[in-house]
């Protein structure tokens, strides 16, 4: 039986391969010659059977199909996931599902058959709308391919959303402004806009290493920050989260249900749940992960419960880069103990009076000024963060 008062569960689907690895991306992705799709299939139906299991009476609120790059599944795969997550478990009238796609002519000729399988939101990653950009981050498509990628996603999809990396090596503010002035103009509800970051262990973190690229400096890359978020909040597609911009009421809202540390069940390699106070991974490298599945019925690696403590750490860290911020009654409540026992209050007030927080009603917000420094507010505010 379905409790009205228990939020919605979010089911995370990861698909680990791509046809090839970014410069940029730190993420579990694998290049493969062949994927067995019926096993795979198989699997990944074994894996959501176990986490159904173990949330009994619970609704799915939304489906995030993510990678890897999960337009290279066969439609029917897609399908066949949404079917079986809809028998388990019963979808909200108004469930999101959400699949991850790269912008090239090959996935995009498929868009019309994921959209049969019951997808309804996509998220593109076209990353730059200029070719020389999309050449330094490694990308396979050009400007043409990925705008016509997204024009069909459109006709395809009732909710689109992309992704732009931004503060890029030699990037001017007027060239970005520009640039997302024209991405604003393609009329999405949803922008993911993402700077540059070198991540340990990537092609990128070696070329940087080696004096080969720089990005743009922390004075230059705030400017370039705080101009995002102007033109975003000009446009009517405001910054709801550090890196994602919505018009009120298109938020993603798979990805509120982790910034608001909610349950979600996650299944294929790699991917990581909560639920019910437990912390589930699962293993990491495909071939382990189909490995598991064959011996357990399941691709589970590690499930540990989460001491309170650490729920309310991880609801404060998720909850304060969005803009609605963290109700103090509720971390205290997953704490299982007095909120003055996760917040340092004295730096707190500090961050306020410096225009970088604010406290009020019962929530704890960072500003727009605050959210320039997250990174370093964090581990100030919150006791046992770093």
């Amino acid at each position: 039986m379905h409790h009205p008062q228990t939020p919605p569960l979010a089911l995370y689907v990861h698909w680990p391969f791509c046809v090839s690895k970014c410069p940029y991306c730190d993420f579990n992705s694998h290049v493969r010659d062949g994927v067995d799709q019926a096993a795979w299939r198989a699997g990944l139906l074994a894996d959501l059977a176990h986490e159904a299991a173990e949330t009994p009476g619970r609704q799915l609120g939304s489906i995030f199909f993510g990678g890897g790059t999960p337009s290279l599944m066969p439609p029917e795969t897609v399908a066949a996931v949404i079917g079986a997550a809809e028998s388990a478990w019963g979808f909200t009238g108004d469930i999101e599902i959400t699949l991850e796609a790269n912008p090239s002519s090959v996935e995009a000729a498929r868009f019309a058959d994921i959209a049969a399988a019951g997808v309804n939101r996509v998220s593109l990653g076209l990353q730059a709308l200029d070719n020389a950009a999309l050449r330094f981050l490694g990308r396979a498509h050009d400007v043409a391919e990925g705008l016509a990628a997204l024009d069909t996603a459109q006709r395809a999809f009732s909710r689109v959303s992309f992704d732009l990396i931004y503060a890029r090596p030699g990037q001017l503010p007027a060239d970005w402004e520009a640039e997302l002035n024209r991405a604003i103009g393609f009329g999405t509800e949803h922008l993911s806009l993402y700077q540059l970051t070198i991540e340990p262990g990537t092609r990128f973190a070696t070329e940087a290493a080696a004096g080969r690229i720089a990005i743009p400096d922390g004075d230059s890359a705030a400017d370039l920050f705080e101009a995002t978020r102007a033109i975003t909040a000009a446009a009517g597609i405001p910054a709801y989260e550090i890196s994602n911009h919505a018009r009120p009421g298109a938020e993603s809202r798979h990805n509120l249900t982790y910034w608001r540390y909610r349950d979600y069940a996650g299944i294929g390699p790699g991917a990581h749940g909560r639920r019910g106070g437990l912390a589930t991974v699962r293993r990491r490298k495909p071939e382990n992960w189909m490995a598991a599945i064959e011996r357990n019925s399941h691709g589970i690696e590690l499930e540990e419960p989460l001491a309170p403590h650490t729920r309310a750490t991880e609801a404060l860290l998720m909850g304060l880069r969005l803009r609605e911020g963290i109700d103090l009654a509720r971390i205290a409540t997953l704490g299982e103990t007095d909120v003055d026992a996760l917040i340092n209050w004295p730096a707190a007030d500090r961050l306020e009076q410096l225009g970088l927080l604010v406290s009020a009603g019962g929530r704890l917000t960072v500003t727009d000024a605050g959210m320039l420094l997250l990174d370093a507010i964090l581990p100030e505010i919150v006791r046992d963060a770093a």
